[in-house]
């Protein structure tokens, strides 16, 4: 059986800092490993401790620089990984999901793995789409927002529970292959070990160019356009009461009084 993680390289933005055109400026940003696809790598690297024959590969899109991220994953017990980067997406400001789906489903038929697992969305564009777009792209099953997965490998089917609105939970089969969004909470992302650290280091993470995917630049040509980036206004009206708890209650009952709050 084979496991196929998509995982991305996400910005983390430091408290202060400037902006370059539509982008922050390089300076202010550090890289890591998104958070919910650490939860979808956790979880396949389960399934391989837990059945026999289970191989699990991890894919991203990104320049060279994410190779270190994605090591991350290598680090905790993902087999080998698969990089797809090409020229064409060097100057590609925001790529969409459809993009995504289309270079991912690129991999998914070049690994034909029999379970896909995603993070339900990046925290940094927060689409939440690219999983599911994905499955409709390669004609898989799929179960979004995923908080627990009970896989029955010799039956072909992932029993799932899945996150709905307003506190309500579903429970389903999914019969496979399938792709499934992984929610945090599902399980506890572990810490890679120095052993894990070292050994990833001769793992392989294959590049992979558009041509090798049988793709070519059309691919990542989108009608999403990236138009302004600004930094928010931010407001802080708190306020702080100090003095015994007489006191503060009292000069809380000011402040709403003030505020026009009362009891009628």
């Amino acid at each position: 059986m084979k496991v196929l993680v998509t995982v991305k390289e996400v910005a983390e933005v430091e408290e202060d800092f400037q902006l370059d055109g539509l982008h922050v400026a390089e300076q202010y940003l550090d890289y890591d490993l998104n958070e919910w696809d650490e939860y979808a790598v956790e979880e396949a690297v389960q399934i391989a401790e837990e059945n026999d024959d289970v191989e699990v590969v991890s894919v991203t899109i990104g320049p060279e620089r994410a190779e270190e991220t994605i090591r991350m994953a290598l680090a905790k017990g993902v087999d080998r990984a698969v990089r797809v980067w090409d020229d064409a997406l060097e100057d590609v400001d925001l790529l969409d999901v459809s993009a995504k789906a289309k270079l991912l489903a690129a991999v998914v038929e070049e690994e034909d793995p029999d379970l896909v697992l995603t993070g339900v969305q990046a925290n940094d564009d927060s689409f939440g789409a690219t999983g599911v777009s994905l499955a409709s792209a390669i004609d898989f099953e799929w179960a979004a927002v995923v908080n627990a997965l009970d896989l029955d490998v010799d039956g072909g089917v992932a029993n799932v529970r899945r996150e709905l609105e307003g506190g309500v939970e579903e429970l389903t089969e999914v019969d496979l292959p399938a792709v499934l969004t992984i929610q945090t909470g599902i399980n506890e992302p572990r810490y890679a070990s120095l052993r894990g650290i070292r050994q990833a280091q001769s793992k392989e993470i294959k590049p992979m160019a558009l041509s090798d995917l049988g793709l070519d630049g059309s691919v990542v040509e989108s009608d999403l356009v990236l138009t302004s980036v600004y930094e928010p206004e931010t407001e802080s009206d708190a306020v702080y009461f100090e003095g015994d708890a007489g006191d503060q209650a009292a000069e809380l009952a000011a402040v709403l009084r003030e505020k026009g709050v009362g009891a009628q």
